[in-house]
């Protein structure tokens, strides 16, 4: 059953202008594993926390470092949860996520499935 879509988009020259601007926050946007990767990766990553949110009905009080993309051994991306979006997670019944990311022309986009029982 699906318990919740959500797609974002980034534009990827603003995105960078923004961590420019503002160095800590790739600190508070992202986990040890995403720190440090190209920019469009970034971009991606971010809309994919925006994606994740979206699913769960945007609640407040979610922390972006709560969600983590990480790359499976085949390349593909997967969405790790823990903390604020694990329990959002939990109240709503989702079991798993599954994530498409995307960045090509500037900008960057994630479309999420979250998906329960």
């Amino acid at each position: 059953m699906i318990v919740g879509v959500g797609i974002d988009v980034v534009d990827i020259a603003r995105f960078v202008r923004q961590v420019e601007r503002t160095p800590r926050l790739v600190d508070r946007l992202f986990g040890d594993g995403e720190r440090g990767l190209p920019a469009a990766s970034l971009a991606a990553r971010f809309a994919a926390k925006e994606a994740v949110a979206k699913a769960l009905g945007a609640p407040v009080g979610l922390r972006w470092t709560d969600v983590v993309v990480v790359r499976e051994d085949g390349g593909r991306p997967r969405v790790e949860v823990s903390g604020t979006v694990a329990a959002r997670a939990a109240e709503l019944g989702v079991e798993r996520f599954h994530l498409s990311l995307s960045h090509d022309a500037g900008i960057a986009s994630a479309m999420v499935v979250a998906e329960g029982a």
